[in-house]
């Protein structure tokens, strides 16, 4: 578990790819420049794909944590 400090987080257990990124692109517009969301997701597929494509984005990778059956990943929104 990643000890950065969060200004949200967003579970999206449950859900698939591509909703879990889109979801999680909006949540980041929703924060401002420099703030931090950790999303959970709890399928590898996610846990794969929405750092990337979140990273593609322009947003800053902090972590990506693995625990028992789900992802934690740290990202710093980065306004473009």
């Amino acid at each position: 578990m990643s000890d950065q400090s969060v200004d949200q987080e967003l579970d999206l257990s449950g859900e698939v790819c591509p909703y879990t990124f889109v979801k999680s692109k909006l949540a980041l517009e929703e924060l401002d420049n420099g703030q931090v969301l950790r999303v959970i997701v709890d399928n590898s597929e996610s846990a794969s794909n929405v750092p990337k494509s979140l990273s593609l984005e322009g947003h800053e990778i902090l972590s990506l944590d693995q625990g028992k059956g789900r992802w934690e990943i740290t990202v710093r929104n980065v306004e473009q």
